[in-house]
C-alpha cells in the first residue's frame, strides 16, 4: 500500500464503485481505509446475497495479505490457514485411472471459502454511511465538460462522481460505456460482451459420511479431483472441515460456436437427478454413484467476456472483476484476478500525484497493464477447459493431456508490484506523474 498522506486534491476526489462483490468490496474497503472517498452502490440488499465457492490462489493471497485483509479472510473460512492442495485429475471413465497429479510448491497456498462468508469478513471493515444498497445501475453519462460521471439506477435516483468503478459482474452495466459510451444504453437490459459459452455447470453438495456409506472407491475429502471426460468434467473439492463434498459437473455443447449474446434469463435452473445421471450416463461407477447422491442439481449458465475487451477503461470509468474479464471456471482464477485488479487501482487512485485532473490517465495506465494479465487468464481459463474435456492441443488421448497439464498453474506466480511499477514508468513518461 502507499503510505504517503493523501494531498488536498484526492480527498476532494469522489470515486463510486459500481458492485459490492469481491472485488467490489476489496476496493471500496481499501480506498476507505487510506481516506479516499468512495461511496459504494450494490444492486442487492446486503452483501452476499447470491453466490458459490470461490477458490483463492496464491496470487490471491498475496492481494489480501498485501492490503492487510487476509487474516479476516482466514477467519471466516473452514481451513486453519491457507494450505497447499494438491490436485487429482483422473479419468471419468471405467475405473477412473490417473492421468497426472499436479505437483504444488511450498509456497503455492490457497484458500477455499464461500462467497458469502468472504464478503462477511470484509465488510465489517466498509463505512456504512458511504454504502448503499438497492442500488442497480441502469446506464452512465458524463457532464458536459466530462468533468463529472452521472450514475443512474433502477428505482429513478442519480448520483455523480469523478470517477466510477465498475464491479459489477458478468452482467456488467459499466462496460457498455466503457467499450460504446452513453450512446450504449438505448437498449435497456442489454449487455454487451456477455457471451454464452455453451456450457452448463451443475452444481451440488454431498456429505462424504454419503460417500464412505456407499462404499466409493475414490477418497474425496482429501484433495480436489477433475475427472476428464468427452465434452464433459466435474471437479470436487471438500469443504466444512471435508465434511462435505462441493460437485461441479461441467458440460460443453460443441456442436454450434458460442453465442455473442447472453441467454434470456434466468441463467440459474433447477434439474433432475436423472438428468444428470443421464448426461453423465459413460462416465465410471464413483463419478456416477457420486452424482446420485445430489438432489434437485442447480444448472449455472457459464457466460463469459466475448469478444475480449480492448480496454478496461474509458474516460473517468474503468472495469474490474468479472466486468473486465468473465472468464470459463476452469483454472479457479476468476476471483484471484479480480482481487489483482483491485490491488492495482487502490495503489494507482491512493498515490500522492493522483488528482481529479489526472486521473483518466491514471486509469488509462491500469487498463495498460492489466488488460493484458486479465484476458491472457481468460484464455487459458478456456484451454484449460478443452483439456479436461478432452480437445486440448496436444489430443484427447492420457498422453496428450499428460503433455498438456504440466504449467497450467504458472499464472499464479506474477508479479503484480512489476504492473504497478510499469503503470507509475508510463505515468512518469507522460509527464503526467513528475
Amino acid at each position: 500500500m502507499n503510505d504517503s498522506p493523501l494531498n488536498p486534491q484526492q480527498k476532494k476526489l469522489r470515486i463510486a464503485i459500481i458492485g459490492g462483490g469481491v472485488c467490489g468490496l476489496v476496493c471500496a474497503v481499501t480506498l476507505m481505509k487510506v481516506g479516499v472517498d468512495v461511496q459504494l452502490y450494490e444492486a442487492s440488499a446486503k452483501f452476499g446475497e447470491v453466490g458459490a465457492g470461490v477458490g483463492l490462489g496464491p496470487n490471491a493471497i498475496r492481494v489480501l495479505e498485501q492490503l492487510g485483509l487476509l487474516d479476516e479472510v482466514v477467519a471466516k473460512s473452514d481451513q486453519a490457514k491457507p494450505e497447499t492442495r494438491p490436485f487429482h485429475i483422473a479419468s471419468g471413465y471405467g475405473d477412473n485411472e490417473l492421468i497426472y497429479d499436479y505437483p504444488v510448491k511450498p509456497e503455492d497456498v490457497g484458500l477455499g471459502i464461500h462467497r458469502v462468508a468472504f464478503l462477511d469478513a470484509i465488510s465489517q471493515f466498509v463505512d456504512l454511511s458511504k454504502t448503499h444498497f438497492n442500488k442497480r445501475c441502469v446506464s452512465l453519462n458524463h457532464s458536459k465538460n466530462k468533468s463529472e460521471i452521472m450514475i443512474q439506477f433502477s428505482d429513478g435516483t442519480s448520483a455523480t462522481a469523478d470517477v466510477v468503478l465498475g464491479a459489477d459482474g458478468v452482467r456488467s452495466v459499466v462496460r457498455t460505456y466503457v467499450t460504446e459510451g452513453a450512446e450504449g444504453y438505448t437498449t435497456p437490459g442489454r449487455f454487451v460482451r456477455t457471451s454464452y459459452t455453451n456450457t452448463l455447470a451443475y452444481r451440488g453438495l454431498v456429505p462424504d459420511s454419503k460417500v464412505v456409506e456407499l462404499g466409493m472407491k475414490t477418497v474425496m475429502n482429501k484433495t480436489p479431483i477433475c475427472w476428464v471426460g468427452l465434452d464433459k468434467h466435474i471437479i470436487t473439492f471438500p469443504i466444512k472441515g471435508a465434511t462435505l463434498i462441493n460437485v461441479v459437473a461441467f458440460v460443453t455443447d460443441r456442436s454450434k460456436p458460442p453465442s455473442l449474446d447472453p441467454l434470456p434469463q434466468p441463467w440459474v435452473t433447477q434439474h433432475s437427478t436423472e438428468t444428470l445421471l443421464t448426461t453423465f450416463s459413460d462416465f465410471g461407477a464413483d463419478p456416477l454413484t457420486l452424482l446420485g447422491c445430489i438432489e434437485s442439481p442447480s444448472a449455472w449458465a457459464i457466460h463469459s467476456t466475448h469478444p475480449l475487451l480492448d480496454s478496461y477503461a474509458s474516460g473517468r470509468v474503468a472495469l474490474m472483476g468479472d466486468a473486465a474479464h468473465a472468464m470459463l471456471p476452469h483454472l479457479g482464477a476468476g476471483a484471484g484476478q479480480g482481487l489483482e485488479d483491485a490491488f492495482v487501482l487502490v495503489k494507482l487512485l491512493s498515490h500522492s500525484e493522483t488528482t481529479s485532473a489526472n486521473v483518466e490517465s491514471v486509469l488509462q495506465a491500469y487498463s495498460m497493464v492489466r488488460r493484458p494479465r486479465g484476458n491472457f487468464v481468460l484464455e487459458a481459463s478456456a484451454r484449460n477447459g478443452d483439456i479436461y474435456e478432452m480437445r486440448g492441443q496436444s489430443g484427447g488421448t492420457m498422453e496428450g493431456m499428460r503433455k498438456d497439464l504440466p504449467g497450467i498453474w504458472d499464472f499464479w506466480y506474477h508479479d503484480l508490484e512489476e504492473d504497478y511499477n510499469k503503470a507509475i514508468q508510463w505515468l512518469q513518461e507522460k509527464q503526467v506523474f513528475a
